[in-house]
């Protein structure tokens, strides 16, 4: 259940309010915007009685009490009507400019991490990417080099001040993780691990949130609301490709989701065209079309040597190819408002 303000309401009405909401034994989620300000209601709402709720329906003050049946009613539209801006070292992410996060899939050492680093930031993109924890297929597969990574990546930051977002794996590793990147980026493996979801709704850095290479719509929001009903409310919905029947690429990138995600929520969409075609020769395309999709921004995968990488290095696009990419999102951005 959400609760709209009347405009003009007063912060000791919505105090008020928040106050009868805890005393019928539920939390609250506040989100208050230019226009409007909408009172959440956290837990199962089919206890409180009708006449309750028309008593809330009644008050001056309120203007429109809604009982959400989606679950994910922090992440929709209904709870909010702006689009969710989220601000990172003067990188904002969600607002009229396309974001580019580019790197490499793992972070090798610290000579090729800054060297990588100097040509993303030459190249335009605004987020460095790239793996110190890695979630491999094999157990016998190179893992990431851990917190020396991190180290690394910090560094990377500090040559050429782009921020960094990274992967965490473990409700163990928020802490850690969380002193070095600025992004915390939540793998399609983890979508679904709800203990770690959890842990990042205390966190106080944004979250890049992969889609389940075999999650729903409704899915991928209900785990993004793990993490806004703990308290987060920086999430990106990132959208990497699912599991299909096709087998000329590793997964089959759904840009059909990228409006529906735009429409049912406020959060903004990332979308991941390395990842989400496996194949280094389509993913400037999927880029484009991405943007032309109403994609906020991208990461896609880039190395000095591609061939060379660790991992990922048939997904992987050269540095110097990602200077011709950026000009060309530059160019098709501007063809549906948006800026870079």
């Amino acid at each position: 259940m959400i609760i709209v303000m009347k405009l003009g309401a007063e912060e000791s009405q919505i105090q008020e309010t928040i106050k009868r909401i805890k005393d019928l034994g539920f939390n609250t989620h506040l989100s208050q915007g230019q226009n409007r300000t909408v009172i959440g209601v956290i837990g199962d709402v089919s206890s409180i009685e009708e006449s309750e709720v028309e008593r809330f329906r009644a008050t001056p003050y309120i203007q429109e009490v809604i009982r959400v049946s989606k679950p994910y009613k922090f992440v929709s539209r209904d709870f909010k009507k702006e689009n969710t801006v989220i601000k990172i070292d003067g990188v904002e992410i969600g607002g009229k400019k396309i974001v580019v996060m580019a790197g490499p899939c793992t972070v090798e050492s610290e000579d090729q991490i800054i060297a990588i680093a100097k040509e993303v930031k030459k190249s335009g993109a605004t987020i460095l990417r790239g793996g110190a924890f890695k979630p491999r297929t094999s157990p016998k597969d190179f893992q990431g080099l851990g917190e020396e990574g991190l180290k690394f990546l910090l560094k990377a930051k500090e040559e050429t001040g782009l921020p960094i977002v990274t992967e965490v794996m473990d409700t163990r590793d928020v802490a850690l993780v969380s002193e070095y990147a600025d992004i915390l980026q939540v793998g399609t493996r983890n979508m679904q691990n709800y203990a770690l979801l959890k842990e990042l709704g205390k966190a106080d850095k944004p979250v890049l949130l992969k889609r389940g290479m075999w999650s729903t719509l409704k899915e991928f929001l209900s785990a993004a609301e793990y993490i806004l009903a703990g308290g987060n409310e920086n999430v990106m919905l990132c959208e990497r490709g699912i599991r299909t029947f096709s087998d000329f690429t590793r997964n089959t990138l759904d840009l059909s989701i990228v409006p529906v995600l735009k429409a049912e929520s406020h959060l903004p969409v990332i979308v991941d065209p390395s990842h989400g075609t496996g194949r280094r020769d389509i993913v400037k395309p999927m880029a484009l079309a991405a943007i032309a999709c109403g994609a906020d921004g991208l990461t896609i995968e880039a190395h000095t040597n591609p061939q060379k990488a660790i991992s990922d290095a048939d997904q992987t696009i050269s540095t110097s190819d990602l200077h011709g990419l950026m000009g060309e999102v530059k160019y098709i951005s501007r063809m549906f408002g948006r800026e870079i």
